[in-house]
C-alpha cells in the first residue's frame, strides 16, 4: 500500500527495504573494520616511540569514528524498521474499517435519500 500527502509518499515495501539496506550497510562497514595490525606493526623497537605513540592515537581515533559510523548507519535502520510495522498496522487497520463499511453499509441512491 502507498500512502500520499502534501508529496511525502508512504511505502510500507520502501520502508523495509530502506531499512535492510541500512543494515546491510552498516555490517558490510562492521566486517571491513580498521585492521588493528598495523598498530601493532609500528609499536617500538620497530619505530620511533614518537610515532609509535602518534600512531595509536590516531587509531584509536580512528576507531572512534570507525564505529559512530557503524551506529549511525544502524540506529536509523531500527527505527525504519518501527516506523515500517507500524505503518503495516495502521493499514490494515485501516483496511479492515474500509471493508467493514463495504461489507456491512448500504447505498442509498441520492433521489431516495
Amino acid at each position: 500500500m502507498t500512502s500520499s500527502s502534501d508529496g511525502y509518499v508512504a511505502n510500507a515495501v520502501s520502508i523495509n527495504g530502506n531499512s535492510h539496506l541500512l543494515v546491510e550497510l552498516a555490517g558490510l562497514l562492521y566486517v571491513g573494520r580498521p585492521d588493528g595490525e598495523m598498530t601493532v606493526m609500528a609499536r617500538v623497537p620497530r619505530s620511533h616511540q614518537e610515532v609509535s605513540i602518534a600512531l595509536d592515537s590516531f587509531a584509536r581515533f580512528g576507531n572512534d569514528q570507525y564505529l559512530d559510523a557503524v551506529s549511525l548507519l544502524a540506529a536509523p535502520a531500527t527505527k525504519l524498521k518501527v516506523a515500517g510495522g507500524d505503518y503495516a498496522q495502521i493499514d490494515l487497520a485501516t483496511e479492515g474499517a474500509f471493508r467493514a463499511v463495504l461489507g456491512n453499509g448500504r447505498f442509498i441512491p441520492a433521489e431516495d435519500r
